[in-house]
């Protein structure tokens, strides 16, 4: 059985979507029964919300995966829900991944900024750089865990903002990968070899359905991050970030792709296929690029008189929460010659149609206009 044979419609967990995901779907989600899962309470964060993991499998080779380190990037968690409901199928995936593995998956590390919508934790603190300080709860959290289950893998789980493209083309970055440095000389150790070869599989077996719409992280060393840390200490780490699918703003279609290179490298690692893969696999996956505005308008003279003849207003989306829902406000970003820069959405201002877009765009045109 492959895992294109997964109907993926069958495992998704319906019951959570879009971008808001905190622990009270997580405390719903654990509610349901998960037959293949022990789930067990690992301790609170600062402000007593509870960190939970759930584990699965009786076999030699030790996985521990973790999401929502940064509270406001959930769409691997709504990934890791899919998975855990796949692996209580009886597959010959499950069934596989149960005799030769031992996952242990941590859903949302940082409750606290899940709740709030933030990238930091309740203290303001980025977890993903304290690795060494140790100054947070979660952060020592996420550390007795490690030491305890001493994984033979690490998978540490983000999400990227939509300015990304894959390579210098027209391709946004829908997943990106690393495999951290263990070092500032960026050396190939061990460890780092087989998390490239781990991600090398993932992107060739990914391929026929994303295509080029993956990139590559840079590799700066920097020993407060968690995966460099974990890296050093010779434990092969991979970071997977969910990106921007064309018209996905809610990221239920990356989900769907992170949900299939998290199964994919599981499969692989419990296949003992590693060898089958090389390092300029790795490689050769373009490395990410910062091409993309939310929204790009050419001409834009045509639009406001206090622009230049031929500018460009670039866009991003500022995410709000509001009323438990995030809400996306378009803010002006830059302007000037950005011709070799590319929008997910585009309008010129000399096309006429594009024009009245704008301006009967409320959000949009307030921009502009007020």
């Amino acid at each position: 059985m492959k895992i294109s044979d997964i109907q993926y419609d069958s495992i998704k967990e319906k019951a959570v979507s879009g971008r808001y995901v905190n622990h009270h779907q997580l405390d719903s989600f654990l509610k349901k029964e998960h037959p293949n899962w022990s789930v067990l309470s690992e301790g609170s964060s600062f402000e007593e919300r509870s960190i939970f993991s759930l584990t699965f499998g009786q076999g030699t080779l030790r996985i521990l995966m973790w999401s929502q380190m940064h509270g406001n990037e959930s769409t691997t968690t709504k990934a890791l829900f899919d998975l855990i409901n796949s692996l209580d199928t009886d597959s010959e995936i499950t069934k596989r991944l149960e005799k030769h593995t031992t996952i242990k998956i941590i859903p949302i590390l940082n409750p606290d900024g899940a709740f709030r919508y933030t990238r930091f934790n309740a203290n303001e603190i980025d977890l993903n750089r304290d690795a060494q300080q140790q100054t947070q709860p979660e952060s020592r959290i996420l550390k007795r865990i490690y030491t305890d289950f001493k994984p033979d893998y690490c998978f540490n789980l983000h999400g990227q903002r939509t300015i990304y493209s894959a390579g210098d083309g027209k391709q946004p970055a829908t997943l990106s990968f690393l495999s951290p440095a263990a070092d500032k000389k960026r050396g190939l150790t061990p460890a780092r070899v087989k998390s490239m070869k781990l991600i090398a599989a993932i992107h060739r077996e990914l391929l026929p359905l994303l295509g080029p719409q993956m990139g590559r992280y840079d590799d700066n060393f920097n020993l407060e991050c968690v995966g460099d840390t974990l890296q050093s200490g010779g434990t092969p780490t991979l970071l997977f970030e969910a990106g921007h699918f064309p018209g996905d703003y809610f990221r239920e279609e990356t989900r769907k792709y992170m949900w299939y290179a998290l199964l994919t490298a599981l499969n692989v690692l419990a296949s003992s296929g590693l060898d089958r893969y090389s390092i300029e696999e790795y490689n050769s996956i373009p490395s990410n690029q910062k091409k993309y505005f939310d929204i790009l308008i050419r001409n834009a003279d045509g639009l406001a008189n206090r622009y230049k003849k031929g500018d460009t207003v670039g866009i991003l989306y500022k995410e709000v929460l509001r009323n438990g829902k995030v809400e996306f406000q378009p803010e002006i970003e830059e302007v000037g010659n950005l011709h070799d820069r590319f929008g997910h959405a585009e309008y010129d201002c000399q096309m006429e149609n594009d024009l009245l877009a704008i301006k009967s765009d409320r959000s949009l045109s307030s921009l502009f206009f007020n």
